[in-house]
C-alpha cells in the first residue's frame, strides 16, 4: 500500500482550486479514472465551505458590515470577536474521549494496544473528531510505511480530501486525500483509495501527472470516514458550525462593534456651544477640555454664548441584543447559555442546567456510538492486512472501542451503583464493563488487573507451600503400628 506522504495543512495560502484537475494520469486503469474524476470535482465543489468554515472555527471571518452607523476607521481595525462557532465544536468533541480497546476475553490477542500506541491513536482520534465537527465529516487512513512496512494510520481533514457514499452498502465507495502543495497552493500530490487498490500520484515538473498502483487485495478502501450527524440527504454528516450558526456569530460580530463605536464616541463630554465663533477654538481641542481653567470671550454682540452637554448613550440596548443573539446560538447548539458567557438575570437552577446538559451528553451518546462503528471497522482491517486475512476471525469481531463516560457523576453514587449490581451479579464485579462503570479508566483497569493476578499468584504460591510443609510434618511423624523402643520386639 501507499503511504500519505508528507503534508502540511499550515499553508498560509488556500490551496489552488484551479490546479486540481485532470483528464488522464499515467499508470491509472481507464475503469477507475471516471471515478478519480469524480473524486477531484467533490474536492473542488466542497474546498471554498469548508475553508469558510475553518475560518469561523479559528475567529478568522470577515467582518460583515451594513454601511449604516459604524465609521470607517473603527471598521477598518477590528478583529473577530467571538468563538461561538469553536464552543459549539469543542463543547462537543470533549465528550468524546477514547479509552482504548474492550476485549471479549479481556486480552488483547491481536495487538491493537501495540497499533494504538504506535500510531498514538490516544491524539489522532480527537484530533479527527474535532475536524468531523467542524465539516461534517473526516477520515483516518490506513497505509503503509516504506520503509519498513508497518501500517499508518492518519488522520485526514475534509479539507484535504474528498468522498464518495455508497449507498447501497452503507460504506465509502472511494477516497482522495491531498498530500502535498507548492508554497503557493498548487496542488503536487494526492492518494486516491479504490476497493482493492490505492493509487499515490503525484506532478512533475512538467505538470503531468503519474500514478503509482498498490493492490491492498481488500474490498473496500482503506479509508474510514468519522461523521458527524449523518442524515439520508447528506450521509457524510453535518457540520456543528450551520448557517444559523455563522449568522448568528456576524450578528454578535457586529453588535460587539457597535458598542465599541458607541464607547468610543462618547469617550469624552460632548459639548455644544450655542452662539459662538468657531475661531475661538484653539487646534488641540482636546487641551482645551482637559485645562484646568477655560474662558471664552463673548460674542461681537455682547452676547454670552451657551454651553450644553450631551450624556452618554446607554449601552444597554446592545448587551440585550447580544444576550438574545447568545440565547438562539444556545438553542441552534444545545449548550449551555452559561458557556456563551452569558450572564441571565434569573440564574438557572440545578435542574434548569442539568437538562441542558443531558442535551448535550445524548448527542455526544450518539456520536459515540456512530465513531465506534468506524473505529471498529479500522481495527478489523488493519489486522487483516496486517496478517493477510481475507476476513476478520470472529473474537476480533467482538472487539469495541471504549469511550469515557459523557456524564459527571459523582463517586459515591458510582460506587453505591456498583455494589447493588455487584450483590445481584457478581460477575459484574470483576467486568470490565462494571470496572468501567465504576469510573475507572483503560490504563486503570490493567493496572488493577495485574495486581490482582500477582496476588492470585502469591495466594497460589502460598498454598502450594502449606501443602507441601503439611505433607513433609506429616511424613515426619511415626506411623502408629511402627514399633518403637531400640528395635526391641515383643514376645508371641
Amino acid at each position: 500500500m501507499a503511504d500519505e506522504g508528507i503534508f502540511s495543512s499550515a499553508l498560509k495560502r488556500p490551496l489552488d482550486v484551479t490546479s486540481f484537475g485532470a483528464s488522464r494520469i499515467n499508470g491509472v486503469a481507464d475503469d477507475d479514472m471516471p471515478t478519480v474524476r469524480a473524486l477531484m470535482k467533490v474536492w473542488r465543489q466542497r474546498y471554498p465551505r469548508n475553508l469558510i468554515r475553518t475560518g469561523y472555527y479559528g475567529a478568522k471571518e470577515g467582518f460583515k458590515d451594513f454601511g449604516i452607523s459604524i465609521p470607517d476607521r473603527i471598521k477598518a481595525n477590528v478583529s473577530a470577536c467571538i468563538g461561538w462557532p469553536a464552543k459549539a465544536v469543542r463543547s462537543l468533541a470533549d465528550l468524546t474521549v477514547f479509552d482504548g480497546w474492550t476485549y471479549p476475553n479481556g486480552t488483547d490477542g491481536y495487538g491493537l494496544d501495540e497499533l494504538t500506541d504506535m500510531n498514538a491513536l490516544e491524539l489522532a482520534i480527537p484530533q479527527t473528531v474535532v475536524s468531523a465537527y467542524t465539516h461534517g465529516c473526516a477520515f483516518l487512513t490506513l497505509t503503509s510505511d516504506p520503509d519498513t512496512g508497518e501500517l499508518l494510520v492518519t488522520p485526514r481533514s475534509a479539507e484535504w480530501s474528498a468522498a464518495i457514499w455508497d449507498g447501497r452498502r452503507n460504506r465509502l465507495a472511494a477516497a482522495l486525500t491531498i498530500n502535498d502543495a507548492t508554497s503557493k497552493g498548487r496542488i503536487t500530490a494526492f492518494n486516491v483509495f479504490l476497493p482493492g487498490v490505492v493509487y499515490q500520484v503525484t506532478r512533475d515538473l512538467y505538470g503531468s501527472w503519474t500514478a503509482e498502483r498498490y493492490e491492498t487485495y481488500w474490498p473496500e478502501p482503506t479509508v474510514v470516514p468519522l461523521i458527524s450527524d449523518p442524515q439520508l440527504s447528506k450521509p457524510l454528516g453535518c457540520s456543528r458550525i450551520t448557517r444559523p450558526v455563522m449568522a448568528l456569530t456576524d450578528m454578535g460580530f457586529r453588535t460587539l462593534v457597535r458598542m465599541e463605536a458607541s464607547a468610543e464616541f462618547y469617550a469624552v463630554p460632548k459639548l455644544w456651544f450655542l452662539g459662538m465663533d468657531e475661531d475661538a477654538f484653539s487646534a488641540d481641542t482636546w487641551s482645551s477640555l482637559v485645562s484646568a481653567i477655560n474662558a471664552i470671550s463673548k460674542d461681537e454682540d455682547g452676547d454670552n454664548p451657551t454651553l450644553q452637554q450631551i450624556s452618554q448613550a446607554s449601552m444597554q440596548p446592545h448587551s440585550d441584543m447580544l444576550k438574545t443573539i447568545a440565547l438562539v446560538v444556545a438553542s441552534d447548539t444545545d449548550l449551555p447559555v452559561d458557556s456563551l458567557g452569558i450572564t441571565l438575570d434569573n440564574p438557572s437552577s440545578a435542574e434548569a442546567m442539568a437538562a441542558a446538559e443531558r442535551k448535550l451528553t445524548r448527542r455526544a451518546d450518539r456520536q459515540n456510538r456512530l465513531f465506534g462503528m468506524q473505529l471498529t471497522k479500522l481495527a478489523r482491517m488493519a489486522v487483516c492486512l496486517r496478517d493477510g486475512l481475507t476476513e476478520p476471525p470472529d473474537e476480533l469481531k467482538q472487539v469495541r472501542p471504549a469511550w469515557a463516560p459523557t456524564r459527571e457523576i459523582s463517586d459515591g453514587a458510582r460506587a453505591d451503583a456498583y455494589v447493588k449490581i455487584s450483590q445481584v451479579n457478581q460477575s459484574y464485579a470483576t467486568s470490565e464493563v462494571g470496572l468501567r462503570r465504576l469510573g475507572l479508566d483503560g490504563g486503570e483497569i490493567r493496572s488493577l488487573r495485574s495486581e490482582q493476578s500477582r496476588d492470585r499468584g502469591r495466594d497460589t504460591l502460598d498454598m502450594i507451600l502449606r501443602s507441601a510443609n503439611a505433607g513433609d510434618d506429616q511424613g515426619s511423624q511415626p506411623a502408629e503400628d511402627e514399633p518403637t523402643g531400640g528395635g526391641q520386639t515383643r514376645e508371641a
